[in-house]
């Protein structure tokens, strides 16, 4: 009998509900595995039971025993001296941050819940399932986990200048807003800057992009289709046919619409799909054509940063 292969989908999440540092993971689990069918290649999803609390709080021992040795083996858990760069002094006071307590109280821990575990610092909620018929309530799901630090929607200025931020939900306290002045919101947003070149969606097991069932049980699966004869290339006297593949990776418009919603290549006047015809490099041809058509054919210059700070 065929392994089965499970699979996840992380969203790495760098802050809280307050907009202090809170580094933790949104991962996105079917409630099954899949298993290779004997044709080969092909996967057969199986759903299984939900889990237990008892399961819950074994998988999140695990999890905590396993992230606290890897920390020790990198000495992040060794004490260090004060940072002396503004941003890491930014980032130290934004992983202390911490929301209002009730007053009174000297803790404060939430009510327990299903399938939910606290450990030693750490916490998992694996209570949130939604329906293989509910796409519209898997979207949202997915929009949640990938969501920004910071919404505008919720932001707001006070007739005094300073901002008003709306929490997701109320702090410990009853309190539902943050009351920032601009250079504090700058600070705080700051600390949550993600480091370069690192990933912030992760795909794990049969979605991974190296795995042989991913095609089976992703959207890039195709249906079978009857052989169809391929037309014979004509090869030229500079071209072999070994050198004429298919592209492996999108183009640059493609990806550009992928990601930010912009088809670069829709004229914005009629509508009508352009096509590249040449890549100007020289400087000044690029200088005559803006200026023919009325842009700025020059930078703008450099400022110098101002800041004014309050008093």
């Amino acid at each position: 009998m065929a392994r089965p292969s499970c699979g996840s989908i992380t969203f790495v999440q760098r802050f809280g509900s307050a907009l202090q540092s809170n580094v933790h993971f949104h991962v996105l689990v079917p409630d099954g595995v899949f298993v290779e069918t004997e044709k080969g290649a092909r996967a057969e999803f199986q759903k299984l039971p939900p889990p237990s609390d008892k399961d819950v709080a074994h998988l999140l021992a695990q999890v905590a025993r396993r992230v606290t040795r890897l920390l020790e083996r990198r000495g992040r858990l060794e004490q260090h001296a004060a940072p002396t760069d503004a941003l890491e002094v930014l980032k130290g006071a934004s992983v202390q941050a911490r929301l209002p307590l009730p007053p009174g109280e000297p803790g404060w821990t939430p009510p327990p819940k299903r399938r939910c575990s606290t450990q030693d610092g750490f916490s998992l909620h694996a209570n949130v399932r939604i329906h293989a018929n509910d796409r519209q309530g898997l979207e949202q799901l997915c929009l949640y986990a990938a969501r920004g630090a910071i919404s505008l929607e919720r932001l707001e200025e006070r007739p005094d200048g300073r901002l008003s931020y709306r929490m997701r939900r109320p702090a410990p306290d009853g309190s539902t807003h943050l009351i920032l002045t601009p250079l504090a919101l700058l600070k705080k947003l700051a600390a949550l800057i993600p480091p370069p070149r690192v990933h912030h969606v992760r795909f794990h097991g049969v979605f991974g992009p190296a795995a042989r069932l991913r095609s089976s049980v992703t959207a890039l699966s195709k249906p079978e289709l009857p052989s169809v004869q391929e037309p014979q290339l004509e090869v030229g006297p500079t071209t072999s046919a070994s050198s004429i593949r298919p592209a492996s990776r999108l183009d640059w418009a493609a990806l550009l619409k992928r990601v930010f919603d912009i088809e670069i290549l829709r004229c914005a006047r009629c509508g009508a799909r352009m096509r590249v015809v040449a890549f100007i490099t020289d400087r000044k041809a690029c200088a005559r054509i803006l200026e023919h058509l009325g842009l700025p054919s020059r930078f703008p210059r450099w400022a110098s940063p101002q800041l004014s700070l309050p008093d």
